[in-house]
């Protein structure tokens, strides 16, 4: 009697051990999905985040967005007349302005070739506070697709335009302008990315203005390259030394 209670006791003990085992198993696939479940919330999450901080990196206060028409080569000389002022893009002359900081304006026909080929144009008031000048220069350094330079007549102490674009700003550190020339320099949206922006030209607007009533081009550099429309020369003058308009004080 005693051995038949203790097969009896074996076979319940068995099956309690496989209905542990069983309970032990439900338990661990429950916890697999809800770890696979987790990691899956995790990775919509953090990508359903990068898409939030990439389209709030996109979206700048007060940016005003242009539709260029017509961005043909014109003789040098040849005034446009831009929808804007500063202009950001449309017809233009055949040579672009080196990017860099200058203490003088920069001719708008140079100036837009340049947005044309990915740079961003910060223009400022002439009379805008020295600390704020410099904290524009400093927003400079030598290879970068940036053109500063003092300008009359703008709507607000500062104004930043790449190509179809632009943006104004009360100082240098504004949150919008700083977004701005993140996102836009060296754009790849514009009519020839990755042109060139230095090797051309350095003079200002008063000294381009000076030749063209004497008719001296000497401005025009002699062996400056000249962009035929398609991108030609750019390849000649992207390892072109900038120094000229880099190296140009700001204006005090």
């Amino acid at each position: 009697m005693a051995k038949k209670k203790t097969a009896a006791e074996r076979r319940r003990r068995a099956a309690e051990m496989r209905e542990q085992r069983v309970k032990l198993e439900r338990r661990r696939k429950i916890l697999n999905i809800a770890g696979v479940s987790a990691a899956a919330a995790l990775v919509l999450g953090l990508l359903a985040f990068a898409v939030f901080m990439e389209i709030r990196s996109r979206i700048i206060s007060g940016l005003e967005e242009f539709e260029v028409g017509s961005y043909q080569h014109v003789d040098v000389g040849e005034r446009v007349d831009y929808a804007q002022s500063p202009p950001v893009g449309g017809d233009h002359w055949a040579y672009w302005q080196n990017c860099g900081v200058y203490p003088e304006a920069v001719t708008p026909e140079l100036g837009v070739h340049s947005l044309e080929h990915g740079a961003v144009w910060i223009n400022y008031a002439p009379d805008l506070e020295q600390d704020q000048v410099d904290a524009l220069v400093d927003m400079y350094s030598p290879g970068d697709y940036l053109l500063i330079a003092p300008r009359d007549g703008l709507e607000a102490p500062i104004v930043a335009s790449s190509w179809g674009r632009q943006i104004t700003a009360e100082t240098a550190d504004d949150e919008a302008l700083q977004r701005f020339v993140t996102l836009y320099e060296r754009g790849t949206d514009v009519p020839e990315p990755g042109a060139a922006c230095s090797g051309a030209i350095s003079a200002t607007e008063p000294v381009v203005e000076e030749g063209l009533e004497t008719g001296d081009t000497s401005f025009l550099g002699g062996d400056a390259p000249m962009d035929d429309g398609s991108g030609a020369g750019a390849d000649d003058a992207a390892g072109a030394d900038d120094a000229a308009a880099s190296d140009a004080p700001a204006e005090e």
